[in-house]
């Protein structure tokens, strides 16, 4: 094991009075870019190396489901990357149920792990098991998804998700011309993520926040009037759910002449829902501005022959790595700080943002990694040749780099 003397007390996190920017998140909403500049630059947040004598480093990792592909490449990005550094991991995935996933992590806590990473089946639903983690003296990572409600939770490390919106929101904008045009009105529809996962809220605010102008001047029509985020949002991201919400939709506003010139999917799950059901149900004749994200192999299939429009690419390995340097730096005794992530030597880039994420107890140190925009035009160069993360089949398609 690399760090074979580790013995970790019931340390979490140094409490930080800071200014909130973002309301809880049962009811968190963005109406401007988040400052992602830290407070301090030497927060005192660390582990402290008192917990355990078993000689044994284990990572006790859960995450939400294996039936999106992306959490699949997490798990395996997260197992690999702590495995390479010596530590022994316990990978669990929930399959989008919250008991189940409080089950595994109790379970984990009993069998001695000194550090958990947990990207949330529902956030808001771990307060207790956060306690009890913290009563074993086990830090939390949160990873990609907030845990809300509970002071017990060390960090993080996650996408700047209302940039993620933005992009999506400027991909609509500039594909629609809403600038340029003068008295053309244009048709919109929205399907957002799990009203549960406190990311979907940031997505959806991110674009929103450059739509909603074009909509309040009459630029943009919503002829559902379904534009409030719980009413559009979709409930695990649920592709056959987004795919039976939008058949409805269609028949509902567009059985007749009237055109549908573009739809906000915050994921590509939601986004393949609605692709499907455009499909079946649209007969409006026009091409359909459609967004996503996460650059599953599918959409970008679909990218490529135009049935999706863009998408948002994270690289999940990145996130993965930032929070097993985060890990293993804290397990050092480092302190949490923009200094830190410099200290890292990565070749992209990463934030310390400690005024954004409020999870209605705390606000939690955040680790912040970039989105990238994908269109047709771009995809072959960002995923195969510059992050080198997918490959070109001799077919055309591309696929993930073993």
């Amino acid at each position: 094991m690399v760090l074979s003397n580790r013995h970790y007390t019931r340390y979490l996190i140094a409490p930080i009075t800071l200014s909130l920017m973002v309301s809880a998140c049962s009811t968190a909403s963005k109406t401007s870019a988040p400052d992602n500049t830290a407070q301090s630059d030497t927060d005192d947040t660390r582990i402290v190396d008192t917990h355990s004598e078993d000689g044994i480093d284990k990572i006790g990792i859960s995450m939400p489901t294996q039936y999106l592909e992306r959490w699949t490449r997490d798990g395996n990005n997260l197992k690999a990357s702590f495995e390479a550094l010596g530590y022994e991991v316990d990978l669990h995935y929930a399959g989008n149920l919250i008991d189940t996933q409080i089950d595994a992590i109790y379970e984990m806590i009993d069998d001695g792990v000194d550090v958990l990473v947990i990207g949330a089946v529902d956030g808001l639903s771990l307060g207790k098991v956060m306690e009890r983690a913290y009563e074993a003296g086990i830090p939390v990572v949160a990873y990609d998804r907030l845990i809300c409600n509970t002071e017990y939770v060390s960090a993080y490390v996650s996408f700047d998700n209302y940039q993620v919106g933005r992009l999506q929101g400027e991909y609509i904008k500039n594909a629609l011309e809403l600038d340029k045009v003068t008295g053309k009105i244009y048709n919109i529809e929205f399907t957002a993520g799990d009203s549960v996962d406190n990311n979907a809220r940031f997505f959806f605010d991110g674009a929103m926040d450059v739509l909603r102008p074009y909509i309040d001047k009459g630029t943009l029509n919503v002829p559902s009037g379904q534009c409030d985020f719980y009413t559009v949002s979709t409930s695990q991201w649920s592709t056959e759910t987004a795919n039976v919400r939008f058949q409805i939709l269609i028949g509902s506003y567009y059985s007749g002449d009237r055109k549908l010139d573009a739809v906000l999917c915050s994921n590509d799950s939601t986004s393949i829902g609605v692709q499907d059901a455009i499909r079946d149900s649209y007969n409006g004749g026009n091409d359909v501005v459609i967004t996503g994200q996460d650059c599953d192999v599918e959409n970008l299939r679909r990218l490529m022959d135009g049935r999706q429009s863009m998408d948002v690419y994270k690289n999940l390995a990145y996130e993965a790595y930032v929070t097993v340097m985060l890990v293993d730096s804290l397990y050092h005794g480092e302190v949490m700080s923009q200094s830190l992530i410099d200290s890292w030597n990565l070749d992209y880039e990463c934030v310390y943002d400690t005024q954004s994420y409020d999870n209605g107890k705390i606000v939690v140190p955040a680790f912040l990694l970039e989105p990238v925009e994908i269109t047709s035009d771009n995809m072959v160069q960002e995923l195969v040749d510059n992050y080198g993360t997918y490959v070109l089949s001799e077919d055309g398609s591309l696929q993930v780099a073993e």
